[in-house]
């Protein structure tokens, strides 16, 4: 952990937070913009859709790549570097007057998103004490969640007076100031490449099978939320009657339930990890069951909209401290954290096109939370599985082998 006082701890993280508000907002704002988007490129909402579906794939099968490829380089040029991928992206995508350019700009925006956030969630965790891991990755996360209380909404408002292409600009324009924000605070000597160990030995953690568990937990439990999220807007205009217009206000009430999810699930992962995955993904498959029937109401889709923002951002630190935990200490975990990225975007890309998939075959908008919750009664299953193998780690005196704050699992 750097010497740093408490003020520069607080700017560095503040950096970190920023350039994943930038990302966040780039990855979710298209869902508020999705039937506009529809309309200007002359191709279906499903279809649409899977701009969503293209760039998590990109985030996917990138983030592991890039990152192998830097992962001894100084986590701070590389910040910076990737952020680049990130502005030449969103550029490309306000230029779009074609689909296949549009989806183009998409992939090379989302080429640094899973080695940014797994390089920043290393970054966040070194810079603070062992006890405060997870509040420290929830702060620099907390950037993907004010992204969804305050971008989102803004960016489809904004897309919805000026044009779609006038928010991919600003989004542009916010990776510009990210990265000079990450120059600005991050000290050089966070995570040094020093203390990252041969790329044989990073990969060598998916030889275990606790981290496989964790990540496909991690992909069916965000794939739950983004099979009905990716068309909240034609389910919440044509489904629970709402006007276009009430769209940004929805969007940030939902955003508003993961800045409460992702606040109440550090604390309590800090606490409990196994433990609190296993109740919070209880609480989302009862919330994704009870949409499919509360969308056909204005109120009830609105109280329930919010209530899945909250349950399923109660699970986000725990499942990105699960995978980093399994995956080991020591540095042998950079891998493995941008592999949760993938594995969040793995989902969100399952999720989108799943939806789509009820959607082609004609079971409506409202059918999407019931594709939701089948992918998050698997999640359990794997969630309870990767809970066993964590208290089969104990050893006979009965320490966990993990760090302390999970010791109150035992």
């Amino acid at each position: 952990m750097p010497d740093l006082s408490a003020a520069r701890r607080t700017l560095a993280l503040a950096s970190l937070a920023l350039g994943t508000f930038a990302i966040g907002m780039t990855e979710f704002v298209i869902t508020g913009l999705l039937p506009d988007i529809a309309r200007d490129l002359a191709v279906t909402i499903p279809r649409a859709g899977l701009l969503i579906s293209g760039y998590a794939l990109s985030v996917v099968i990138g983030g592991p790549l890039v990152t192998a490829a830097v992962a001894r380089r100084s986590p701070k040029p590389v910040l910076v570097a990737l952020l680049a991928f990130f502005v030449a992206g969103n550029a490309l995508s306000a230029l779009s007057s074609a689909y296949q350019l549009m989806l183009t700009g998409r992939v090379v925006a989302a080429l640094g998103h899973g080695a940014f956030i797994g390089f920043a969630t290393i970054v966040a965790a070194s810079l603070v004490p062992p006890a405060r891991r997870n509040s420290a990755v929830a702060a620099m996360l907390s950037g993907l969640t004010v992204a969804n209380v305050a971008g989102v909404p803004l960016g489809t408002l904004l897309g919805q007076h000026f044009g779609w292409r006038a928010t991919f600009w600003t989004m542009a324009a916010l990776g510009l100031l990210a990265a000079a924000a990450t120059l600005a605070a991050l000290p050089p000597s966070a995570a040094t490449p020093q203390s990252t160990p041969p790329l044989r030995e990073m990969v060598g953690a998916f030889r275990s099978r606790p981290v496989w568990l964790a990540l496909i937990a991690t992909a069916l439990a965000f794939g739950a939320v983004y099979a009905p999220f990716t068309y909240v807007a034609p389910l919440m205009t044509d489904v629970a009657g709402f006007g276009r217009g009430a769209l940004p206000w929805l969007l940030a009430l939902f955003g508003l339930g993961l800045v409460i999810g992702n606040v109440i699930g550090a604390r309590a992962a800090d606490r409990a990890l196994h433990r609190t995955l296993l109740l919070a993904s209880a609480g989302m498959l009862l919330v994704l069951i009870a949409f499919a029937f509360t969308s056909r109401g204005a109120v009830t889709a609105a109280v329930t909209l919010f209530a899945l923002g909250v349950v399923a951002y109660v699970t986000v630190p725990g499942l990105t401290t699960n995978v980093i935990l399994s995956a080991g200490d020591d540095g042998r975990n950079l891998l493995a954290s941008s592999a949760a990225v993938s594995a969040f975007n793995l989902g969100n890309a399952a999720g989108a096109y799943l939806g789509g998939v009820a959607i082609t075959a004609g079971w409506g908008y409202a059918s999407t939370p019931l594709v939701g919750a089948a992918m998050e009664a698997a999640a359990l299953i794997f969630l309870a599985w990767s809970a066993i193998h964590a208290r089969r780690a104990l050893s006979p005196t009965g320490l966990v082998r993990h760090p302390p704050e999970e010791s109150s699992e035992s």
